[in-house]
């Protein structure tokens, strides 16, 4: 202000000495004093506005993120201290910056390292963010922005259930099942996401959106079928041995032990004693093989040699049936890497259904041939009964049989095939079949020439 008065009193003076002692006119005197005074008030002007001019570069600079310097302190003390302020806001913001992009990271990491599909919607419901598993449990689209769920999943319970924890706050979990060709079963949680504690102090607690978490169960689920068919299986298998055993015990309790029956009653109550023994023991195979304690004593093997020593353990089952048994190796020499007792026992099991299921007289035939340089393929051929082909994928169940009375009456546990895709999964190999319903079937599997680390599938 005093600077202000100063350059008027000059304009003034300079105005008074013309008109007064150089008798210029008024006009021109007043146009002197101007052209005299107006430097220095370009001068007082650039003074006085450079600092407010470098206050506002710095303010946006702040704005923008760009500058890291501190500001330089002017001589008055009115805008030394805005300098200090603003230098002080500067280093509060780019630590509030730090801290949001640090957490910011934290949560993208977590986010993309979950398992779990988690998906975040705003207070209207519209998507905000998706993980990378979400899209690939569900093959979501890339661009979700601004979208509700019901126009991607197409599911009205998500959606409602989303809308209700956005309109009442209470957290919300269900199951949500998907059609094909998805057909999953998920676990959803829902829960809100609750106002900041700034926000609160304000009175504003409204819900700001919600997050959905989705954890995949379909494979829970699938166990958990497998797991009530085989307690059902077994409870059949064993009531019929047990029932009959019961019955006869009771008969020849009843006095019928002096009569002439009592040594057919005896051999019945043996058979079906056996026949328990051989389901107990065909279980605790199974359960040996799933067990991480279970190990193979890996070597090599002359695959001829072994189908010879099979051949020799079924071949009084063979010929009360009249069926004929030949063997194919090429080359002869061929050698597999496994062990010896567990692929004795898939040839068994193989063979023992093959001379079941094959009326006499029948043929059997044993190849193998090499499939490229790490493995071999084997295949068990009958001309028997044969398998529809809609019960191809489950003749490797436990229990699962395609001919429930005729399989009781041979005397089969219907754990045999299911033995034998362990084994030949803990080896490292495939197992599959191939039938014509009333003219044959064969069971196919591989091996591996040399010894692999192998991860038992449980």
């Amino acid at each position: 202000m005093i600077l202000f008065i100063l350059l008027l009193l000059l304009l003034l003076v300079v105005q008074g000495y013309s008109h007064s002692f150089l008798k210029y006119s008024l006009f021109f005197s007043s146009f002197i004093g101007l052209v005299i005074v107006i430097p220095f008030a370009y001068l007082l002007a650039r003074f006085l506005t450079q600092p407010i001019y470098d206050l506002t570069q710095k303010a946006i600079q702040l704005v923008s993120s760009h500058s890291d310097q501190k500001m330089t302190l002017h001589s008055r003390e009115e805008l030394r201290m805005l300098s200090k302020a603003i230098d002080e806001i500067g280093i509060q913001l780019r630590n509030k910056i730090d801290e949001t992009s640090k957490e910011r990271d934290y949560l993208q990491a977590i986010l993309k390292g979950m398992a779990e599909g988690v998906l975040v919607v705003d207070e209207r419901g519209r998507i905000l963010v998706a993980n990378d598993s979400l899209h690939q449990l569900l093959s979501l689209p890339k661009n979700l922005a601004n979208r509700t769920p019901l126009e991607i999943i197409r599911n009205a319970e998500l959606e409602e259930a989303i809308r209700k924890v956005i309109r009442e706050g209470k957290h919300v979990s269900f199951e949500l099942n998907l059609p094909l060709p998805l057909g999953k079963t998920f676990e959803v949680n829902v829960v809100g996401i609750l106002p900041a504690p700034e926000e609160k102090e304000r009175g504003d607690e409204g819900i700001r959106g919600a997050i959905a978490v989705f954890h995949d169960i379909t494979r829970l689920k699938e166990l958990e079928v497998v797991r009530q068919d085989f307690v059902a299986n077994v409870s059949h298998e064993l009531r019929t041995p047990l029932t009959t055993i019961k019955g006869y015990t009771e008969t020849l309790l009843d006095g019928a032990l002096k009569e002439e029956v009592a040594p057919q009653f005896l051999q019945v109550i043996q058979k079906h004693a056996d026949r328990l023994t051989k389901i107990v023991e065909d279980l605790l195979t199974l359960s040996k093989i799933e067990s991480k304690e279970f190990y193979l004593k890996w070597e090599r093997l002359p695959l001829s040699e072994l189908i010879d020593d099979v051949l020799d353990f079924v071949k009084e089952a063979a010929e009360k049936k009249k069926i004929s048994i030949s063997q194919s190796i090429i080359p002869s020499s061929l050698e597999v890497t496994g062990d010896r007792s567990y692929l004795e026992q898939v040839f068994i099991n193989l063979l023992d259904n093959a001379i079941k299921y094959t009326h006499e007289p029948g043929e059997i035939s044993i190849s193998a041939i090499e499939k490229g340089q790490t493995e071999i393929q084997v295949a068990i051929k009958d001309n028997g009964i044969g398998i529809p082909k809609e019960e191809l994928s489950r003749i490797f169940e436990r229990f699962y049989r395609v001919d429930k009375g005729r399989s009781q009456e041979l005397g089969g546990t219907g754990l045999g095939l299911s033995i034998v895709k362990h084994i030949i999964q803990a080896h490292g190999g495939r197992v599959w079949a191939d039938s014509k319903l009333g003219e044959d079937s064969t069971f196919y599997f591989t091996l591996p020439k040399q010894s692999v680390a192998i991860s038992l599938p449980l």
